[in-house]
């Protein structure tokens, strides 16, 4: 995991706020259209507090399209970007995507 600098994402009560300048880019945006696509509504995030193991950790994970970038608060208060699992194009084996299906393929 890489590490990120601990000014970028502060946590306060009940609020996490990441600096946008380390955001921006992570996303493929400039700043200014970051801002933009959030007001919109197209870039979204959502925060995961760790149980078990990961107790006292916190993950935030930030979509817009296809991008996603995720950053974990580890229990020392340090950043690291969690990088996010790659999946293989095409259905597993054994099974038919939609379009297979469409053509009668089984």
């Amino acid at each position: 995991m890489t590490s990120i600098p601990h000014a970028a994402v502060e946590v306060g009560h009940a609020q996490i706020t990441i600096d946008a300048e380390v955001l921006a880019p992570r996303l493929g945006l400039t700043v200014e259209a970051l801002k933009e696509n959030m007001a919109r509504g197209l870039v979204v995030s959502v925060a995961e507090t760790g149980q078990d193991k990961d107790a006292g950790r916190t993950r935030l994970t930030f979509r817009y399209r296809t991008r996603v970038w995720r950053v974990v608060i580890d229990t020392d208060g340090s950043l690291f970007e969690d990088p996010v699992p790659v999946v293989q194009n095409g259905p597993a084996k054994g099974m038919f995507s939609l379009f297979d299906l469409a053509k009668g393929v089984s």
